[in-house]
């Protein structure tokens, strides 16, 4: 019987009252078992860390989500951050060390969002940490005073790299996405190459040149309503074939 392949999701630590705990947002958690096909399981972003080797050598794939904070500036800058800036040191800490170590052991990563720009600064690059504020760039942030349906709904269109893997995923060259972030890639980190840019030149998806393991970040947010989006769906798809070829070579 071929086992079902486990997909480790690095979890954000929140302060709920007086204590702090490991929370990972369901929406990913059931991506991963309706879009991939896959087994979630939680990585507790602890301080001490986990011996994140012996993790590693247990998954089959990395999903990095995304996350209401954003990764501490001191990372990829010597810019301060900002007041009112919400902040996961721990998930700092555990995602970028594993982002690295799961390239290094041909643990297949899929990245979303916050994922992607943990990806992007744990390979040497840097963020924007206000879009808004920058000249050129248009509004990328959602509307939290609209639904969710509404704040999920497709933004903008993206234009996909001419033979890469996102535009074989869709079919063709330009896709409509989803759009929640404040932040964005400024300068690209070592080793990625470009999938898809929004109108205002913005990076919106990266993988991993070849030859590597598989990686793909993305900057949108295809865990949402996955299955009845065919683009975001094959996202998800392709990540699981990358996961059940890791679990065939891990458990023969």
């Amino acid at each position: 019987m071929r086992r079902t392949p486990v997909v480790g999701l690095p979890s954000d630590r929140k302060q709920i009252g007086p204590h702090p705990f490991q929370a990972v947002g369901e929406k990913y958690v059931r991506a991963v078992v309706d879009g991939a096909g896959c087994l979630p399981v939680l990585l507790p972003s602890l301080n001490p860390p986990l011996d994140l080797e012996q993790l590693l050598d247990e998954l089959d794939g990395l999903l990095l989500t995304g996350a209401y904070s954003n990764i501490e500036p001191h990372h990829y800058s010597d810019e301060p951050s900002w007041e009112g800036n919400e902040h996961d040191p721990a998930r700092d800490a555990n995602a970028l060390s594993l982002v690295k170590l799961a390239i290094r052991k041909q643990v297949p990563v899929l990245a979303l969002c916050r994922g992607l720009q943990e990806v992007n600064v744990a390979l040497g690059g840097s963020l924007h940490q206000k879009l808004h504020e920058i000249s050129g760039f248009d509004e990328h942030r959602e509307d939290k005073r609209e639904p969710l349906g509404v704040q999920y709904a497709p933004s903008h269109p993206v234009r996909l790299a001419e033979g890469g893997l996102l535009a074989r995923i869709a079919g063709q060259r330009e896709v409509m996405v989803n759009s929640l972030h404040g932040q964005g890639i400024r300068d690209l980190g070592k080793g990625l190459v470009v999938e898809a840019t929004a109108p205002d030149g913005l990076i919106e998806a990266v993988r991993l040149e070849d030859p590597g393991p598989f990686l793909l970040a993305v900057q949108w947010h295809p865990e949402w309503r996955v299955t009845e989006n065919p683009f975001y769906f094959g996202i998800f798809q392709a990540f699981a074939v990358a996961c059940r070829e890791r679990a065939q070579q891990r458990n023969p």
